[in-house]
């Protein structure tokens, strides 16, 4: 690096291609949550008020696997962007479809507007994430001392993002929106202003990009030579084609509807992990000490999948005891159900600081499978908090928000002990040859514990709310005991890693 890029401190005392990564990845984040925020309530929403008329239980459905979804196309969108297109392409064509995906839910277009949209989406951001965040490494060289404070500065553009559209993007659907639209709920309003927020970043990431960004992110890192295409492509085709023969076969029977998709997406995302470890651990490139240690990561992938099942239900159960149990105000201050979702990254930027200090200074901690033990016992009791109002009142009125903020509060606390230790450990346990693929399958045991959600979200009811979150924390809260007598095996298993 020449001495002129060392000392580009033009952003906060970092480089300035950092700027143009920070804000792209903020206004993605702004738009993807904002949407989120709300399209719960859109889907339930009564056909001849503006929305969809979907049941509650498959709203959630829907809510988990879309979720499943986003964090599956990660892996797509991170060999697109090493075999053929380079980073920075990638990113702007994610961009690009994301925002398509929120304009096509901006458009009174009922169902078919809203699988479109989860399709541009998807794909939109199996594109850009991954990517965005590699893009931010190549901006430093490997003695450079600000790369941490780089990465720093941008998960807080992250979720700052992601805690500003809770607030704004309900307010264009139930404050702009009903003034605009003669007193009704418009949760277009909303989906165009996700949209919009897109269309900055996009204009931010186009012009910075070409002046502010290496040159290195326009070209693919490991691109496909010509003899391994055929191959390629031959297997692409054969994905295509089971794909759609799968499709065809459940409309024959008469079975391809909405519950059956889901199922289908279930199956796949719990597949490919197993996939991958299989994979791994019969590879001649993984060596034995790194097979030692692909088999210390099974248990804690499971773990991760566990607790990201309870912590991404924000956007569907968690939304619905928002809207149906929750007293929507707190004194004199009144709030909306969507608003709840700004806690998740509000939590994030408050608890990371003091998690860092805490690492930084605790001499004797935890090893990271007993991190994720604690962090699997705390995250169920989120859930027994919860169930709590319902025992002590019942299930048929309404009850302080001040629980939800508690719910919330809690499970952030389990998120530092599992999703950066997880990210860390991760690259820690990765084989070389398996290294990119080792942390597509971080992203996929989010997938999973999602996909699964999809499913198990099907029994929560009013009558059943007690029972639901009571079971499902307690499962968390025993297999994170479980995981507290493993932590030695595991520990010997992982090899010399830390």
């Amino acid at each position: 690096m020449d001495k002129k890029a060392k000392l580009d401190t033009a952003f906060l005392g970092q480089p300035r291609g950092l700027s143009t990564l920070f804000f792209t990845e903020m206004w993605e984040r702004f738009s993807y949550y904002g949407m989120r925020a709300i399209l719960i309530f859109y889907m339930i929403l009564a056909v001849k008020d503006g929305g969809l008329g979907f049941d509650q239980t498959t709203a959630a459905s829907v809510m988990s696997i879309y979720g499943s979804l986003v964090y599956m196309s990660g892996v797509i969108g991170g060999w697109l962007s090493d075999r053929i297109w380079g980073s920075r392409k990638t990113v702007f064509i994610g961009g690009v479809l994301i925002m398509l995906g929120h304009i096509s839910l901006s458009i009174p277009g009922g169902s078919a507007a809203l699988f479109a949209s989860i399709a541009f989406i998807v794909a939109g951001t199996g594109l850009l994430k991954p990517n965005v965040s590699e893009m931010v490494g190549g901006l430093y060289s490997e003695t450079d001392r600000r790369r941490d404070a780089g990465f720093s500065l941008f998960v807080f553009g992250i979720n700052f993002g992601a805690a500003v559209a809770p607030i704004l993007v309900p307010w264009a659907s139930d404050g702009f929106g009903m003034n605009l639209f003669g007193g009704h709920i418009n949760y277009h309003a909303g989906f165009a202003l996700a949209a919009i927020g897109m269309f900055f970043g996009l204009l931010q990431y186009y012009f910075d990009g070409k002046k502010y960004l290496p040159s290195e992110s326009n070209y693919p890192k490991d691109p496909i030579e010509r003899e391994n295409m055929k191959s390629i492509i031959i297997w692409t085709v054969i994905a295509i084609v089971a794909l759609v023969a799968v499709v065809g076969l459940l409309g024959a029977m008469g079975n391809l509807n909405i519950d059956s998709i889901i199922w289908l997406i279930t199956v796949i995302a719990i597949a490919l992990p197993i996939i991958y470890f299989v994979t791994m651990l019969n590879s001649r490139k993984v060596e034995k000490v790194e097979k030692s240690r692909v088999w210390a990561y099974i248990p804690l992938f499971v773990a991760a999948a566990m607790f990201w099942g309870i912590e991404e239900s924000g956007s569907s159960i968690l939304a619905l005891f928002a809207a149906n149990r929750t007293v929507l105000h707190l004194g004199g201050w009144h709030f909306q159900a969507a608003n709840f979702q700004l806690l998740n990254p509000l939590f994030i930027m408050i608890l990371t600081p003091v998690f860092v200090v805490i690492w930084s200074k605790w001499k004797n901690q935890p090893s990271a499978p007993g991190k994720f033990a604690a962090g699997l016992v705390i995250a169920g009791l989120s859930y027994v908090f919860i169930a709590m109002p319902g025992l002590l009142y019942g299930t048929s009125g309404r009850v302080s928000p001040l629980w939800l903020v508690g719910s919330w509060f809690i499970v952030e606390i389990a998120e530092m002990l599992i999703s950066p230790i997880g990210l860390s450990l991760t690259t820690k346990l990765a084989p070389k040859a398996f290294t990119a693929q080792m942390m597509s399958m971080w992203f996929l045991s989010n997938s999973a514990g999602q996909a699964i959600n999809a499913q198990i979200v099907k029994f929560y009811t009013p009558g059943t709310e007690v029972q639901y979150f009571l079971a499902v924390g307690g499962a968390s809260v025993v297999l994170g005991i479980i995981l507290f007598f493993f932590v030695k095996p595991i520990h010997k298993l992982m090899a010399g890693i830390n």
